[in-house]
């Protein structure tokens, strides 16, 4: 979930890049080039569920499963972070504290939430309580700024709300387990803290050193909390079975640390580079479609019909919200100091 669903086009960069826009030739767009990444970055992301439900299924630890996706991915992109940062070390330590938050919660926390969730929950049901945040952030903005969100974004609210009902079939209590949810709702939570504490990250720090320094600090506070005994670290069979064939335990680690984590994540930079932040956020929304089809394929998994009712109006909502945050005014820039000012 590299690419921010709510929040992402207020960045100060993308306000300058409009005004730079305005003044000269813009940069020059690849749609179909980007749609493509963009989409891969979604279906990378998506592999996660499946494989790491493998793992479980076979009686690792959702810390162990977390903690060695983490570890390999952080270990993938330190080179291309620390070249990165060349020339910028004084952004890593004015975003020191960020880098750290981000680390500790849009990293380490929400992927042991989530995989806690795939324990007790199908992939795609979990997938879809993580994805609303953008609707705890609404309501978050509205209780603490008094920022009351508008017709378009209540609709989406609500079509979000009436899809979570389905996709949990309260109709049929006890059929979907509340300590998944509440994992699952721990997700969200967590994608929420990623999102406000991104929003705040300096312009100056490169996406890429943002992402490998959170999964370094993930990764480093999970293998403290395990040494500690905090988090459980169980080692499960030596084999396990994806789509039906039995494999060794370290290839679904592999997807999901190279495939599902450092991919990813360099497919979505990449993708908001040539799309803009706008449209590759709502490409990002495919990551649920291609996790309920990988869930399917590999683990014949598959959320009931009212389930996928609730999916499809779960994702109409946080369209309509992320449609109604793009209409919002981009303030101009003062040309000297880069600074918004007043719209005239």
């Amino acid at each position: 979930m590299i690419v921010k669903l709510f929040g992402a086009d207020t960045s100060q960069l993308e306000r300058m890049g409009t005004l730079m826009a305005q003044q000269t030739p813009g940069p020059v767009r690849h749609p179909l080039t980007g749609v493509a990444t963009a989409l891969a970055s979604a279906a990378a992301f998506a592999t996660s569920g499946a494989f790491g439900k493998s793992l479980l299924i076979g009686g690792w630890s959702p810390g162990a499963v977390v903690m060695m996706r983490i570890s390999l991915a952080a270990l993938v992109l330190l080179g291309p972070a620390l070249w990165s940062l060349r020339g910028r070390w004084p952004a890593l330590r004015r975003n020191g504290w960020l880098v750290v938050g981000y680390g500790l919660a849009g990293v380490a926390g929400c992927q042991l939430a989530y995989f806690n969730a795939v324990t007790h929950l199908s992939v795609g049901v979990a997938l879809l309580l993580e994805y609303l945040a953008p609707v705890l952030i609404v309501g978050w903005l509205w209780a603490r700024h008094g920022q009351r969100p508008r017709r378009l974004t209540t609709v989406g609210v609500g079509l979000a709300v009436a899809g979570l009902l389905l996709v949990l079939d309260v109709m049929h209590a006890g059929s979907v387990s509340a300590v998944g949810v509440m994992w699952g709702l721990g997700a969200a939570a967590c994608l929420v803290l990623y999102f406000l504490l991104a929003d705040h990250v300096g312009d100056d720090l490169p996406p890429l050193a943002l992402a490998g320094g959170g999964l370094l600090v993930g990764a480093l506070s999970l293998g403290l909390a395990g040494w500690l005994g905090v988090l459980q670290m169980t080692r499960g069979a030596g084999r396990v079975s994806v789509g039906g064939a039995v494999v060794p335990w370290w290839m679904p680690v592999l997807v999901i640390a190279l495939v599902a984590a450092a991919f990813a994540y360099v497919a979505g930079i990449a993708a908001v580079g040539l799309l803009g932040a706008k449209v590759a956020s709502f490409v990002a929304l495919t990551e649920v479609l291609f996790a309920v089809v990988f869930a399917w394929l590999l683990l014949s998994e598959l959320p009931t019909l009212v389930q996928l009712v609730g999916g499809v109006l779960i994702v109409a909502g946080l369209v309509a919200v992320r449609v109604d945050e793009s209409r919002r005014p981009v303030p101009h820039l003062d040309p000297v100091l880069a600074r918004p000012v007043p719209a005239p």
